[in-house]
């Protein structure tokens, strides 16, 4: 995993549970006493954020650090059609590979 995959799962994340608190990016950065900037470039993953930030937002939304990097929804998906796309490729291999050895024994 490369640190845009972690740092969009962040903003995402937060952008999330911000929303399911029915809390603007204004409300939750006077509750984590940080500036409404940090909120909005945390969710557009126009930047990383400091330790203490994060701590002040977890504590502000009421949740454990991990969950706001837990997978999202649409890297889940993206991950379940790369998968998807493996097998048929292996399955599309053995057979090939399966009819030629067939073909060799026929001869």
């Amino acid at each position: 995993m490369i640190a845009d995959d972690i740092q969009k799962r962040l903003g995402e994340n937060l952008k999330r549970i911000r929303k399911s608190k029915n809390l603007t990016q204004f409300q939750l950065a006077e509750l984590a006493d940080i500036s409404e900037e940090t909120v909005k470039n945390i969710e557009l993953c126009r930047c990383w954020t400091s330790e203490k930030n994060l701590a002040k937002i977890t504590e502000a939304l009421n949740i454990d650090v991990h969950k706001l990097f837990l997978p999202v929804e649409s890297s889940m998906q993206k991950d379940s059609e790369n998968i998807s796309q493996i097998k048929q490729t292996i399955a599309e291999e053995l057979k090939s590979y399966i009819e030629l050895k067939l073909n060799e024994i026929i001869r």
